[in-house]
């Protein structure tokens, strides 16, 4: 592996990590192949298409339809930084990556993930404010508050990861560079470091655990109130409600697993912490079209107009 001298003394610098990557058999390999290869081509043409449907289609022009459209291109963004790396080291032999490429995959990795928690706030309350104060929805949920929601999404996300980057990136690495996982994360890579990293462990433990679980709790929280709210008003209201909320419920509880045991936890070192995060680049960015948005009644129609395009350009 390539090193440089550190001022003619006997230790190097890493210049380069070596993934171990998911399994070492190749029944599995395959079966991993098919499986990750099949999901990315469903996660990039199922965001891409909500996203295309979502800017031409006007009657989608709205802010629930909005913050989807923003999920997709994140959950896209999110299952970019590392499924493709995966889909082309499961067959090879020495899973190599780059000092700066692993640095730049962390970082982005954090962007997307701590956007996304944000974003997914913003989405539980756009569900509140339409359910509970349907009168004020639209006063409440302005393009301007949707804009704000989705800036301070991609803040919240950009600072979450740059306090965690600045503390990982000037370690020194002398050492050992093998990662047990497919991917970078600052956990593995602090792990690494020539020089007592505990205290950037537990920086990197506090900071990603504090917003993956509140978060978590916040959504949990605001779903619980949104069912209370509405059983106050109707029986067939909440069961409407409870069958919109426990599809996003199952999707916050995929999502935010991988990051309970690897943030909060601590079991990076477990096989089982490699394919729960498996659900967080692979899985769950696939499921939140199917989810958030194919179960749509709204979105079944803009689909239906697709075919159509007369009718569309009709409409505009």
């Amino acid at each position: 592996m390539p090193t440089i001298s550190m001022d003619g003394a006997n230790e190097s610098m890493v210049t380069a990590f070596v993934l171990l990557g998911l399994s070492d058999s190749w029944e599995m390999k395959i079966l991993l192949f098919l499986f990750i290869f099949s999901f990315y081509v469903g996660i990039v043409l199922g965001n891409l298409l909500i996203v295309f449907i979502v800017v031409c289609d006007p009657y989608l022009h709205s802010p629930m339809y909005f913050l989807l459209a923003n999920l997709s291109l994140i959950d896209l963004g999110l299952s970019s930084t590392t499924a493709p790396m995966m889909i082309t080291d499961i067959f090879s032999e020495c899973k190599v990556i780059s000092f700066p490429g692993c640095m730049i995959q962390m970082f982005f990795v954090h962007v997307m993930g701590g956007t996304e928690m944000v974003l997914l706030i913003a989405m539980a309350y756009d569900r509140y404010t339409a359910i509970c104060k349907p009168l004020h929805y639209l006063t409440i949920m302005s393009r301007k508050t949707c804009i704000c929601f989705v800036v301070t999404a991609w803040v919240i996300g950009v600072i979450h990861a740059v306090s965690q980057f600045v503390c990982i990136v000037n370690l020194p690495f002398c050492g050992p560079n093998k990662i047990d996982s497919f991917y970078c994360d600052f956990p593995h890579v602090a792990e690494l470091a020539c020089t007592d990293s505990n205290w950037v462990e537990h920086v990197v433990t506090a900071n990603s655990g504090l917003i993956s679980m509140g978060t978590f709790f916040l959504l949990i929280i605001s779903y619980i109130f949104i069912l209370v709210t509405v059983r106050h008003h109707s029986s067939a209201g909440l069961s409407k409600a409870f069958s919109t909320l426990s599809a996003h419920i199952t999707v916050v509880f995929l999502f935010f697993t991988p990051c309970f045991f690897t943030y909060v936890l601590e079991f990076p070192a477990l096989s089982l912490d490699k394919f729960l995060a498996v659900l967080d680049f692979v899985v769950t960015p696939l499921l939140n079209p199917a989810i958030y948005t194919f179960r749509n009644k709204d979105m079944k129609v803009a689909m239906k107009r697709l075919r159509h395009p007369k009718k569309i350009f009709c409409i505009l």
